[in-house]
């Protein structure tokens, strides 16, 4: 009496399409058995693909039968797209189990492989399911390259979106409520070039964002964000990009700004969000005598803990984080200005607000100018292309460098539109900032140390020393380089200087 294993496969799209059940085959195939009189030696259910034998029910059989071998004479199937539905590795399989002593056989397709003609309809039977599947995957492919080329989405929503349904049934993503903010706000940090890719991450998690780091890193780089959804080349058809139909979270000028960022064309210093509350200017000093940037820890004296600003070399700076700390917000008042000479900036504000209608009429003829000029270069390539003077490679380059251009110009020229104020507007947000500035120290000593940090790093364009702050010389932003020469106008005009 022979001996059989039964095989039973089924994959979720199978079951759920054509209503294959396990139950089914089952009987079957133990029906075929009990008629031939074939011994039932243990029955193998399967839930997977069958494109490829890495199944973990049959790993496992096949491991059973190197180990047992002699005990099994068969394993039936009901068909031989249960068995496989790749015709290469489908032959592969079969030496292996004949080497075995075992012998592969549907029940519903019986072959007699020791006949030569049998051999043509085994790759009849194991070629017509591989054909299906490619046909399937490739009308998949199809469907989903017609979706985004319409602007959805495909697939899982990223982090700050979720997926949903419409009433007529089309899936899209929406705005995942405090998701979505808080990667609106990792991407507003990112751009400030002030922090790592990694500090950002964690302490967006911190406040709540569900991502991994590795999701993180990949969809800080996804256009996506900007409400710009990729197109990858496909034969002769080229790469582009095409106007999303979900809500964007940022704008596309702030996603070009984070990947200028990333790539190191936008070489700000960074240095950690978070610090001890008794050291918050660690990572923004240097080191006066070798240049590095200077630690900030305490030392354990015999009844207290004592803070340290201090270098990792050997030069051996090591200042009182006590005495640093008191003289930076001596410094610090030199940029907080009281309420007449607040007016007197917002005043400057104005009157360069209304300096500046020409200059930004400039910025925004160069915009136009460089993206015409992108244009012009593109058509000049093609025209090139189809007279045989450039080849197509070349081409290729070309259009590449161009469409990135025109993308980020056009970006530029959408928030420059975007962000156009009139002079009430200003006047308003103007009012708000004079506040923060006349009270700019208090601000300073009754904020936790995250804000100090993020107040400090707004102030200065570099990481500067302890001797700059002493003398006032360290290089500031232009906002509060302004400040301070404003405050030094007055002071002046006060004491009765003269100025030229």
């Amino acid at each position: 009496m022979k001996t059989a294993d039964l095989y039973i496969r089924v994959s979720t799209d199978e079951q759920a399409d054509k209503g294959y059940s396990q139950r089914d085959q089952a009987e079957r195939l133990e029906k075929y058995c009990q008629d031939k009189g074939i011994m039932v030696r243990k029955v193998i259910f399967e839930d997977h693909s069958a494109k490829t034998f890495d199944r973990p029910a049959w790993t496992n059989l096949l491991l059973t039968l190197r180990k047992q071998r002699g005990q099994t004479d068969l394993i039936l199937f009901t068909k031989w797209d249960r068995f496989s539905r790749n015709a290469p590795d489908a032959y592969n399989m079969i030496r292996t189990l004949k080497s075995l002593g075992v012998e592969p056989q549907a029940i519903e397709q019986p072959l007699d492989m020791d006949v030569p003609e049998n051999k043509m309809m085994l790759a009849i039977y194991l070629t017509a399911p591989e054909i299906e599947n490619d046909r399937r995957g490739l009308n998949t492919f199809h469907g989903l390259r017609r979706a985004r080329k319409e602007g959805r989405w495909i697939g899982l929503a990223p982090t700050g979106y979720i997926n949903r349904t419409a009433e007529n049934g089309k899936k899209y993503i929406a705005l995942h409520g405090n998701q979505a903010d808080l990667m609106a706000w990792a991407f507003k940090e990112l751009s400030k070039g002030k922090y790592s890719i990694e500090q950002v991450f964690k302490k967006a998690v911190e406040m709540g964002l569900v991502c991994s780091k590795n999701n993180f890193l990949r969809q800080i780089r996804n256009t996506m964000y900007c409400g710009i959804i990729q197109i990858p080349s496909y034969k002769d058809e080229q790469a582009y990009t095409v106007r999303g139909l979900h809500e964007p979270i940022i704008s596309p000028s702030l996603f070009y700004q984070v990947q200028d960022v990333i790539s190191g064309k936008k070489n700000d210093f960074k240095t950690k969000i978070l610090s001890d509350e008794n050291v918050p200017l660690k990572g923004f000093l240097t080191c006066s005598r070798c240049t590095r940037t200077l630690c900030g820890s305490a030392s354990k004296g015999r009844n207290a803990y004592y803070y340290y600003y201090h270098c990792s070399s050997a030069c051996g700076c090591r200042l009182k984080a006590e005495m640093v700390n008191k003289e930076f917000l001596n410094f610090l008042k030199d940029y907080t200005l009281d309420q007449k000479t607040a007016e007197l900036f917002k005043l400057v504000i104005l009157d360069e607000f209304s300096n500046d209608s020409e200059n930004n009429r400039e910025y925004k003829a160069r915009l136009v100018k460089q993206l015409t000029k992108s244009n012009n270069k593109l058509t000049r390539a093609r025209e090139l292309l189809l007279l045989g003077d450039l080849e197509s490679s070349d081409y290729k380059i070309v259009k590449t460098e161009c469409d990135e251009n025109i993308i980020r110009t056009e970006a530029k020229l959408q928030d420059f539109s975007r962000k156009k104020y009139n002079k009430a507007q200003l006047e308003l947000i103007l009012n708000d900032a004079m506040d923060t500035i006349c009270d700019l120290y208090t601000i300073y000593t009754k904020s936790g140390v995250e804000d100090q940090r993020r107040l400090i790093g707004s102030m200065f364009k570099e990481k500067f020393n302890f001797d700059n702050v002493q003398h006032r010389t360290a290089e500031m932003t232009e906002t509060f380089s302004r400040i301070y020469l404003i405050k030094n106008q007055v002071r002046r005009k006060k004491e009765g200087a003269k100025s030229c």
